[in-house]
C-alpha cells in the first residue's frame, strides 16, 4: 500500500467495519495510531503501530485493513516492534 492516501486523523477500521484506532501518522512502513486508542493497562498512553502490508484500501476518510477488527489487533506492535497479541485491548 502507498502511504500517501493515508493522513492523520484518518480512522482505522478492520475488514469487518470494526474500529481499529486513528492514524497519528506513519512511521517506518507503518501506521501509527494515536495514543487515545492505546488500550488499557500497560498498553495505556503509547503508540501502537500496524503494518502498512495488513492496509487493503482507502475509502473516504477510512483505512480499511484485510484482517477483521479480532484478528487485526493482534498485528499491533508497541514502540519496539513487540506484538501486542495476548494482551486485552477493549476496541468497543
Amino acid at each position: 500500500m502507498n502511504d500517501a492516501r493515508i493522513k492523520q486523523h484518518m480512522e482505522v477500521i478492520g475488514a469487518d467495519g470494526v474500529h481499529i484506532g486513528t492514524v497519528d501518522g506513519i512511521e517506518n512502513g507503518r501506521i501509527r495510531l494515536s495514543k487515545a486508542d492505546s488500550g488499557e493497562g500497560h498498553h495505556r498512553g503509547h503508540y501502537h503501530y500496524l503494518d502498512l502490508a495488513l492496509v487493503a484500501g482507502v475509502e473516504g476518510e477510512k483505512v480499511r485493513l484485510s484482517a477483521i477488527g479480532a484478528v487485526a489487533v493482534a498485528f499491533e506492535e508497541e514502540k519496539s516492534g513487540a506484538s501486542t497479541a495476548g494482551a486485552t485491548i477493549n476496541r468497543e
